[in-house]
C-alpha cells in the first residue's frame, strides 16, 4: 500500500504534530482525496443493522477523539470509511493546549505520547463550524468529546462542561464526557464515583431540558471515558454511577501514564517526558477493562473499545471481550487511511469463520477470557 509503502516514510520524517496538522488539512481541503486513500472498497462492507444507544451505524470502526478536535474535517475523514467519528476533545473556553511538542512517536512499540492539552479553539466555534457543515450533509454519525476548560478551577468543573454540552447539543449525534485525559491538572479527579456522579446527573438534566426545548423527541445519548488506570474497586463504583445515571454508553479506554513492558529504551521513553500513552501496548490492559466493565454491567450498557486495534483480529478482541464498537487513532497513524476497510473485511470474514451472522451475537462471546 502506497502509505506504508511511502507516505507514512516521509510523514515520519516530519515532527508528529507537523505530520498530524499536514494530514488533517489536506483531508480538509480535499475531501474527496480520502476515498482514493482508503481504497474503493471503504464503504463497500455491510454489517446491516448495527443500532447502538439509539443510533444507526454503517460498521463498528470508529475514528478516536483527538484526531480532528476541531471537527475541520470531518467529511474527508468520513470517506476513508469510518462508521463513525469522534470529534473533539472540545472545551468552554478555547485554549492552545500544552507547550510543543507534545506529541512523540515510539515506532518500536506502534506507540504515541501525547500532551497535547486539550488544545482546540473553544465550544463555540467547533459548533458553528460543524453546524454549517452537516446542513449540507449529514452522512456520518458525529460524537463529540467535552472536556473541562484548564482555567476553570476543579470546583467548577460541572459548570465549565454544561456550556460545553449546551453548545455542541444540537450538532452532536452523542456526546463523550472526557473524564479520563491526563494531560489537564486534575481532571482524572473527576472519575471519583461521587464527582463523576455529580456531573453526570447536572449533564443529564440539561440533557433533557435541551431536548425538550428543541423539540428532539429523545435525548442526545450521554457516554463516558474511562482512563486504563483505575483501580478495580473503584471501576465497580463508577459502573454503579453509570447505571444510576442512565448513561447511554462508556468508552473504554483512554490513554495510560504507565510506561511499563515497553520496547522502546529508557532513554527514548524519558526523552518524551509525560503524557498519555496509546497504541499496541494498550491492547491488552484495554482489553482487560472492557471486559470487567461488560461484567460489572451485567452487558447492558454499550461499550466502545479503544486501544491497540490494528488490525481486524484486535478489533474481534475488543467485540469479544465485551465492545459494541470500536474506535482507533493511533493504528490509523501507523497503518493509514486503508486501515478502515482492512479491519471491516476482516471483521466480516471472521463472522463468517465463527459462523455467527451479525457483530450483535459476538458481544461479550469471550468476555471471561480477557479479565485476568
Amino acid at each position: 500500500m502506497l502509505y506504508r509503502s511511502l507516505l507514512r516514510r516521509l510523514l515520519f520524517r516530519l515532527p508528529p504534530e507537523t505530520a498530524h496538522e499536514l494530514a488533517l488539512q489536506a483531508l480538509a481541503a480535499a475531501p474527496r482525496l480520502s476515498k482514493r486513500l482508503a481504497g474503493s472498497s471503504a464503504n463497500e462492507v455491510s454489517f446491516g443493522k448495527l443500532e447502538r444507544f439509539g443510533l444507526n451505524f454503517p460498521n463498528p470502526v470508529g475514528l478516536a477523539a483527538g484526531f480532528d478536535k476541531d471537527g475541520i474535517a470531518l467529511p474527508g475523514l468520513a470517506g476513508l470509511g469510518f462508521g463513525f467519528i469522534e470529534a473533539g476533545t472540545v472545551t468552554f473556553h478555547p485554549q492552545p493546549g500544552n507547550e510543543r511538542p507534545r506529541l512523540f512517536r515510539l515506532p518500536k512499540d506502534q506507540a504515541l505520547i501525547n500532551r497535547a492539552g486539550f488544545n482546540n479553539k473553544g465550544a463555540a466555534a467547533f459548533a458553528q463550524r460543524v453546524a454549517a457543515a452537516r446542513q449540507q450533509r449529514r452522512e456520518y454519525v458525529l460524537g463529540v468529546s467535552i472536556g473541562k476548560s484548564k482555567v476553570a478551577p476543579l470546583d467548577e468543573a460541572i459548570e465549565d462542561y454544561l456550556q460545553s454540552f449546551t453548545i455542541v447539543h444540537s450538532v452532536a449525534d452523542y456526546v463523550a464526557v472526557n473524564v479520563s485525559s491526563p494531560n489537564t491538572p486534575g481532571l482524572r479527579d473527576l472519575q471519583q464515583a461521587n464527582q463523576l456522579e455529580a456531573l453526570l446527573i447536572a449533564l443529564q438534566q440539561r440533557n433533557q431540558q435541551l431536548s425538550k426545548q428543541n423539540n428532539l423527541g429523545k435525548d442526545v445519548p450521554l457516554l463516558v471515558k474511562l482512563s486504563p488506570d483505575i483501580a478495580a474497586a473503584d471501576l465497580e463504583q463508577i459502573a454503579e454511577v453509570a447505571r444510576k445515571t442512565s448513561i447511554a454508553g462508556i468508552i473504554a479506554t483512554n490513554t495510560t501514564i504507565s510506561r511499563a513492558g515497553l520496547e522502546s529504551t529508557a532513554d527514548e521513553i524519558q526523552a518524551c517526558g509525560a503524557g498519555g500513552l496509546s497504541g499496541l501496548p494498550l491492547r491488552i490492559p484495554s482489553n482487560r477493562m472492557i471486559s470487567r466493565l461488560y461484567k460489572l454491567t451485567a452487558g447492558k450498557i454499550p461499550l466502545i473499545g479503544v486501544g491497540g486495534i490494528f488490525t481486524a483480529q484486535d478489533a474481534w478482541e475488543k467485540i469479544c471481550a465485551g465492545a459494541s464498537l470500536v474506535q482507533l487513532y493511533t493504528g490509523f497513524i501507523y497503518q493509514g487511511p486503508g486501515i478502515v476497510a482492512e479491519i471491516n473485511k476482516g471483521l466480516q470474514e471472521i463472522l463468517k469463520r465463527e459462523g455467527i451472522s451479525s457483530i450483535d451475537q459476538a458481544v461479550g462471546c469471550r468476555s471471561a477470557d480477557f479479565a485476568a
